[in-house]
């Protein structure tokens, strides 16, 4: 495929940059002694007066809000940790039966807790990875600027907010600049963020940002749409509603015609 309007010099720059300025706002956020937001010393914004367009002269790149709405700090527990934790989770689900009027000892729950357990640590086995380990050398020079894409990766996920699942599909694309990952490697990607604690809109930019620290491409594109059962089996029950969410970085962003053509590709 061709890409017609494709990175330039300057574009890698303004978009490494921008990456990078946006990971020390996170981490200055997970600081307990952080300063105010729009206060980093490496923030070289400024307004110029024109409808929010930065120095520029391209809308800014999205801003954390707190540290609550993305955390791609890596954050990680180990086997043993998770395994000493099963005892306090089984007596949780315990409680938990016995709250909704149950008899945790009648012979189809005798094991419940335990099984739940189990469960939710393997909806959740996402902290007990990193993206280094992910990676695992998977990263290749090759002399290529043409888009790759890998569409429709299955997700399965926990919403944050009632612990209950929020199931779909991502696509995820880069324009590389000299380096290229091993395609399996986008997809633990996205199983790494996707098997944690999560809200939609914090997983796709997780994706992508962990992307563009991996192999510093010329862009990044992730599209996610999910069917969230916190819509489905309570509240407004919607049953055919998804959430669709995106993250356009470097080229994708800065560039309609590139960006066109990987949501043409990603639809399929």
């Amino acid at each position: 495929m061709s890409i017609v309007n494709g990175p330039t010099p300057d574009s890698d720059e303004t978009f490494l940059d921008d990456v990078a300025s946006l990971k020390s706002r996170v981490r200055a956020h997970t600081d307990p002694g952080r300063k105010p937001l729009g206060q980093d010393d490496n923030t070289e914004e400024s307004q110029d007066g024109g409808g929010g367009r930065t120095r520029r002269g391209r809308p800014p790149l999205t801003r954390v809000q707190s540290s609550r709405d993305i955390d791609i700090v890596e954050r990680t527990r180990s086997v043993d940790e998770m395994n000493r934790a099963l005892p306090d989770m089984e007596a949780a689900y315990h409680t938990i039966l016995s709250s909704v009027g149950e008899e945790p000892a009648r012979q189809g729950l005798l094991k419940t807790p335990s099984r739940a357990a189990k469960a939710l640590m393997f909806f959740t086995k996402g902290y007990q990875e990193d993206l280094h380990g992910i990676l695992n050398d998977a990263v290749f020079d090759e002399d290529t600027d043409e888009m790759v894409i890998v569409r429709d990766i299955e997700m399965f996920s926990m919403c944050e907010h009632h612990l209950v699942p929020f199931i779909g599909k991502i696509s995820v694309g880069y324009l590389p600049n000299k380096k290229v990952l091993g395609l399996s490697k986008i997809a633990r990607i996205v199983e790494m963020y996707s098997r944690r604690l999560q809200v939609q809109e914090r997983l796709t930019k997780q994706i992508a940002l962990a992307l563009s620290e991996a192999i510093q491409p010329a862009g990044v594109a992730v599209v996610c749409e999910a069917t969230h059962m916190c819509m489905v089996m309570r509240g407004v029950q919607k049953l055919n509603s998804k959430t669709v969410t995106s993250c356009m970085l470097g080229v994708f962003r800065e560039d309609p015609k590139t960006r066109e053509e990987f949501l043409t590709l990603a639809r399929g």
